[in-house]
């Protein structure tokens, strides 16, 4: 009796230990734990009170906007404005999404940079480009400083891929050095002498607006304007001023020959060692340097060879050069046309900063005024496709109506074994064509090739197998997965062409191999002449063509070939109707609905 007892209580404390309000209890238990890691104290708040702190948060930053708060500065309540107008872009996962930094978000498994006192810190230069026109150029093809000496440092080398070598990126040192936590007044950097065509070209670029890109721990340079409310990316190389605000009879252009440079960084002992840079920022001025008596060499590293005298406008201790129109550098040469001498120079300041680095990204995705034309044409273009799609849907709709009540008042059965209407094509819809089944086939089968290598591209995009940090890594990954997509684009273009009867298998294999491939190679070496006469950065060198040209005849063609084997082999293509004999008679069709001027018409629209 004393041991059923002692067995009940076992069973009933056992049930009562096991109950789902203990497991409730103890999952709380846990969600406080991982909360007060975080840094949040109590339990996990229910959904009203999610709601009540969302509506909390909103009228308090839509007070901080009405207050003139902007949005790209680096304190601490832009910062927490910033990370507000970004919370739907920092979450993470598929089903259930997780708060997450941008940095994880956009970069998963990108690490921080430490960086101790006084050390180097390697900026690089990318093109120089201009949304006006799509030929960008090379730092160091501008009448700048010449490229330094000294070599990358082996943890911040990249391998350029077949997409950069494409694309024109090249990996190249700035002419600037950065001493981590190291401030400079206007330091003189070199002299270059510009005249002639060089001089004309450089007004060129001013006027067709490019920019330079800087990046320093991969962090585009940024101009910042908090009393605008914008930051953009890269700098421009001078600016255009029109007859009203110069009084001359044309445009003047300025160059702008003296940059800012502003590096917030973050230092905690508690948490890392060093220094991490959470911020690059750059305002460039345009300054007429006023020259001494003293001769320098021209295209000479001055920072390097410690020549800081001789320039009024830029000693150590004077004042820092600011944008006055009586002191704009104008692009232009002597009065007997000798070459214009250019001082270039530069200025960098290190703040102390309590932004993380998970979130110094969150300022590049704010925004720029520029952004809003894009969702405008967006909107545009989305508007204009659900207009085109009801039309159709309506007149698909009345026509379907009036054949079906036609159908329904059909009283005997000789008239419902008359066909009308949109029945009549159903023995003709899977008529092999007469003409040109060939063409037909390969663009399929070219088009199957290229949207199976996109489809593919996209999914590693969205499994995080592709970095988006490396640049032109999707680029490569389109054209080589195009390329080991052979086999597709030959096994669909031969499946078609056996179900149009065709004979000729062995030129359709042979186009559908070499007639889309053989098309964009040679565009791209017509447009490449074109690209290495102007100096572009993105005209491809002799090897790389070479590379590609092994690419498609030593994989993607004999793919073609193995797919297309299996294709013919293949049963042919059974369709669910059964397709008339004869062909119906196409009537003619208006010069209004003719395939020129339908093309036209959906051109403009």
């Amino acid at each position: 009796m004393t041991s059923a007892r002692f067995f009940i209580q076992a069973a009933l404390l056992l049930a009562l230990l096991s109950s789902p309000f203990n497991v409730v209890e103890a999952g709380d238990k846990k969600g406080e734990k991982k909360r007060d890691k975080q840094g949040l104290k109590g339990p996990k708040p229910n959904r009203k009170q999610r709601k009540a702190e969302a509506k909390e948060k909103a009228v308090k930053f839509a007070n901080m906007k009405a207050a003139g708060q902007d949005q790209v500065s680096m304190t601490k309540e832009a910062a927490e404005l910033r990370s507000y107008e970004l919370r739907k872009k920092k979450r993470k996962g598929l089903l259930k999404r997780k708060e997450a930094s941008l940095a994880q978000v956009l970069f998963p498994g990108a690490s921080p940079e430490e960086y101790s006192d006084r050390e180097p810190v390697p900026a690089f230069v990318d093109l120089v480009e201009s949304k006006k026109t799509q030929l960008p150029f090379e730092f160091y093809d501008l009448p700048t400083c010449p490229e330094p000496a000294e070599k990358i440092q082996k943890r911040f080398r990249q391998r350029r891929n077949l997409g950069s070598r494409l694309m024109g990126h090249k990996l190249q040192m700035a002419p600037y050095a950065f001493p981590t936590k190291v401030s400079k007044e206007c330091t003189p950097l070199c002299v270059v002498e510009v005249g002639g065509k060089k001089l004309r070209w450089l007004r060129k670029l001013v006027d067709r607006q490019y920019r330079v890109h800087v990046t320093v721990d991969q962090l585009p340079v940024l101009m910042r304007s908090k009393e605008l409310n914008y930051a953009v990316r890269g700098y421009p190389v001078g600016f255009k001023a029109p007859p009203s605000y110069t009084g001359l009879k044309e445009d003047e252009f300025y160059l702008y020959n003296h940059l800012k440079f502003t590096f917030t960084y973050r230092e905690e002992p508690s948490e890392f060692e060093g220094v991490r840079i959470t911020g690059f920022d750059v305002h460039p001025v345009s300054i007429s340097h006023q020259f001494g008596n003293e001769k320098i060499d021209l295209e000479t590293n001055l920072e390097a060879a410690n020549k800081k005298d001789g320039w009024s406008t830029c000693t150590p201790g004077g004042e820092s050069p600011v944008n006055e129109p009586e002191t704009y550098l104008a692009l232009r040469s002597g009065a007997t046309g000798e070459s214009m001498k250019i001082l270039y120079s530069y200025e960098v300041n290190w703040i102390d900063s309590d932004i993380p680095w998970s979130d110094r990204w969150d300022v590049y995705l704010v925004g720029s005024p520029d952004d809003e034309i894009h969702y405008f044409a967006i909107v545009n273009s989305l508007m204009i496709v659900i207009f085109l799609t009801g039309a159709v849907a309506t007149i698909m709709i009345r026509t379907l109506k009036k054949d079906i009540a036609g159908y329904n008042e059909m009283q005997t059965l000789e008239e419902a074994q008359e066909e009308t209407g949109w029945k009549l094509v159903h023995g003709d819809v899977f008529r092999p064509p007469q003409t040109y089944p060939m063409l037909l086939s390969v663009l399929v089968g070219t088009g199957a090739q290229i949207g199976t290598a996109f489809f593919i591209t996209l999914l590693a995009c969205m499994l995080r197998m592709l970095n988006p940090i490396k640049k032109g890594a999707a680029l490569t990954a389109v054209i080589v997965l195009y390329v080991l997509c052979g086999g597709v684009g030959g096994y669909v273009s031969s499946r078609l062409y056996k179900f149009c009867d065709a004979k000729s298998w062995k030129r359709c294999t042979i186009a559908t191999a070499i007639a889309f491939p053989g098309l964009i190679v040679s565009m791209i070496m017509v447009l490449n002449v074109f690209l290495t006469i102007v100096g572009a950065a993105t005209a491809v060198n002799f090897l790389t063509i070479i590379l590609v040209f092994l690419m498609w005849g030593c994989v993607s063609t004999p793919l073609v070939f193995v797919g297309s084997y299996f294709g013919y082999r293949a049963d042919k293509v059974e369709v669910p109707t059964k397709t008339n004999q004869i062909a119906r008679f196409v009537p003619e069709v208006p010069y209004y609905a003719a395939p020129p001027t339908s093309v036209l018409i959906a051109g403009l629209l």
